[in-house]
């Protein structure tokens, strides 16, 4: 009998990524089809689900092609895909929109409605989410008061990779951890809030029945474009939650870092960690025992593409990699502490810890004696920063974590795993295939969902350390003075960057 494969998609914001394993959790090959999202009006982000569908269609026949294999060696197919989307769907399952993406922004209002019958406090005690534009629920709320016609023509709200299963096989159905992105399910009881949709007004019928992320929903259907007929489809989850499980965090008081375009801390734990200042959040862990606590935010690695794009013109770039070579030989020509400049980083608002999605970027303490590479390293800094606050807000609730793992693009940059151990004061074990982390836990849940993996515990030995970033005694002590300042910083602008984003939308 030959080898089996596990088929994994990562519905990204840019794109899929398509990703073999076989059973031994070894990657045998990927492939990439991207899409393009669409910004129509300020605050606005959508794409075309059936875009998705293209990607993933071409992306399976591509990865399938390289590994040199046919539909027969694929044991299951599964799904990582990105959260807090709202995709309404007709009676048949087609779309009737294009889908409102987890970046979007325009549901500000919806926000307002439900603090009106209830406070922050209860709708975090039972979600383990604030009320957020981002969520899905409150973008529904945005379906039903401004496109009232279509909103009564849908039949359900799908997340991304829900409705590519739906494609696939027929069945309606999303995983706990997507479903507690959606700021509309109960946490703890694991299933929709009866009260949150009452106060919102939102009919439960709209949300899928919610289910374990290693269910089996059902088989490939015959569908044109895609010939992997009668493979099991295992539902999988939203994209952090498999993150969290390729990453090997499968255990309380394990914890890692991802840093892409954005970044968040995460850990494992066996209950909600719910924090008074609602700092961080809560979405159910992959593994049905586990939830992961966890604070994400917006412009981590975007920081660093946009201080590369405001000092190199077109011609000067060059390729990707070498204009962020000379970044980093930049920054390592600054000391740590970047001789006293302070980075902001939030240029596109603000989830954790602020929840400010009027927050702006600001460099603080600019001199004439500051050059170039000191503002390259505040800029990598200020992230760093920012990250040290959501770690204490997550280890202050009793989670013990002496070193993190990290994934995502920015295990690359050598200099930005030392600041980020230096900042956080502990070590950072940098994972092998640490950029397919996403792809690698929807795979574990298709191993074990038809029984490949004897469970989540497969993924401790997936993705191993191949290097450490320790902690620097003299560039931590360094941090820790800046640290507050960097906080007070924040606290001092808070009041103008809200009359600043008023001046910028007026001004466009």
């Amino acid at each position: 009998m030959g080898r089996a494969f596990l088929l994994a998609h990562d519905l990204g914001t840019t794109g899929n990524k398509a990703t073999l394993y076989d059973e031994t959790g070894r990657l045998a090959a990927s492939a990439f089809e991207g899409y393009a999202t669409h910004y129509d009006s300020p605050g606005w982000v959508e794409q075309d689900p059936a875009s998705w569908w293209t990607a993933v269609c071409r992306a399976s026949a591509a990865v399938m092609e390289r590994a040199g294999i046919d539909k027969h060696a694929v044991a299951a197919i599964s799904f990582s895909g990105h959260m807090m989307g709202c995709v309404p769907v007709d009676d048949a399952g087609r779309p009737l929109r294009r889908a409102i993406i987890w970046a979007d922004q325009r549901a500000g209002d919806q926000v307002d409605v439900l603090l009106r019958e209830m406070t922050i406090e209860e709708i975090y005690r039972i979600t383990g989410t604030r009320p957020n534009p981002n969520y899905t629920l409150e973008k529904t709320m945005w379906l039903r008061d401004h496109e009232p016609d279509l909103f009564k023509r849908a039949r359900f709200v799908l997340q991304a990779k829900d409705y590519i299963i739906s494609r696939l096989t027929g069945e309606y159905v999303t995983d706990h951890s997507d479903a507690s992105a959606t700021n509309a399910f109960d946490l703890v009881k694991k299933e929709w809030s009866d009260e949150i949709l009452s106060i919102a007004g939102i009919p439960g019928r709209l949300f899928p029945p919610a289910r374990p992320s290693t269910e089996i929903v059902g088989r490939v259907r015959k569908v044109e474009g895609l010939d992997l007929e009668g493979v099991p489809v295992v539902i999988g989850g939203g994209d952090g939650a498999c993150a969290t499980t390729g990453a090997g965090v499968i255990r309380p008081n394990e914890g890692y870092t991802y840093f892409g375009s954005s970044a968040w801390i995460a850990i494992a734990a066996s209950e909600p960690v719910i924090d008074p200042e609602m700092r961080t959040f809560n979405l159910c862990h992959l593994a049905p025992d586990l939830y992961m606590p966890v604070g994400t935010m917006q412009s981590a690695g975007g920081s660093y593409d946009w201080v590369r794009e405001i000092l190199f013109t077109s011609s000067e770039k060059g390729s990707e990699e070498a204009s962020f070579d000379r970044l980093n030989r930049w920054a390592g020509q600054s000391p740590p502490g970047a001789r006293g400049l302070l980075f902001l980083p939030y240029l596109i608002g603000e989830r954790s810890p602020h929840w400010n999605e009027d927050a702006r970027g600001a460099f603080v303490g600019l001199a004439r004696s500051h050059g170039v590479a000191d503002l390259v390293r505040a800029v990598l800094e200020g992230v760093a920063f920012n990250l040290r606050i959501i770690f204490r807000a997550l280890t202050e609730r009793g989670a013990d974590l002496g070193a993190l793992r990290m994934i995502g693009g920015g295990i690359r940059n050598p200099i930005l795993c030392q600041i980020l151990a230096d900042v956080l004061g502990i070590p950072l074990h940098r994972l092998e295939g640490g950029e397919f982390a996403t792809s690698l836990g929807a795979a574990v849940c298709a191993g074990v969902g038809v029984g490949i993996f004897d469970g989540f515990a497969a993924a401790e030995n997936l993705c191993p350390v191949v290097g450490t970033s320790a902690p620097d005694p003299s560039a931590a002590g360094v941090y820790r003075r800046l640290e507050p300042l960097f906080s007070d910083a924040y606290r001092a602008l808070e009041p103008t960057f809200g009359r600043l984003a008023d001046l910028q939308s007026e001004l466009g």
